[in-house]
């Protein structure tokens, strides 16, 4: 990959990848953060990565791995962000976005994982086999568990019973 393919895929699937990885982790500065690394990492390999094998999901794959190990390591130190240092949020967030955030919270890291892939990287279930390492059986079975797991979270009545 030259560098002038390099730019052109950062262009196109910086903001992409951010969303999912967000959609996975559930921490935007997170996402952004490991998907920039993930993009360094990806530019001192860029001769060896092949068009034809998806470099996208090369660099999704590492924000991804970068966030798991970030999270291992804060996990003991983890709390919620103080509220008078955090950046004002410019907009109101999306209702719908925020109810599938806090959905998406609720079921395992696995799920969740194939069900952003699959439902907002629009990939295959054969991708995302690919993607993640697992048999496309137990992608198929995860994407059902999962489903299943975040239906009560989207219902009206789930709403009213959160708020």
């Amino acid at each position: 990959m030259d560098e002038a393919s390099f730019d052109n895929l950062y262009q196109t699937s910086f903001n992409r990848l951010v969303a999912q990885i967000y959609a996975m982790c559930g921490n935007l500065t997170e996402a952004q953060d490991c998907v920039q690394e993930a993009f360094i990492r990806a530019w001192d390999k860029r001769k060896k990565l092949d068009q034809a094998q998806s470099p996208e999901a090369w660099v999704r794959t590492v924000a991804y791995r970068l966030a798991v190990s970030r999270w291992r390591k804060n996990r003991k130190a983890y709390r919620d962000p103080d509220r008078a240092v955090e950046s004002p949020v410019s907009r109101e967030p999306n209702p719908d976005r925020v109810a599938l955030d806090r959905a998406l919270a609720q079921i395992s890291p696995e799920q969740r994982r194939v069900i952003v892939l699959h439902h907002f990287a629009d990939l295959t279930v054969a991708e995302i086999a690919q993607e993640v390492g697992a048999p496309a059986g137990t992608v198929k079975a995860r994407l059902s568990r999962g489903r299943a797991a975040l239906a009560p979270f989207l219902t009206d009545t789930a709403e009213v019973r959160h708020a």
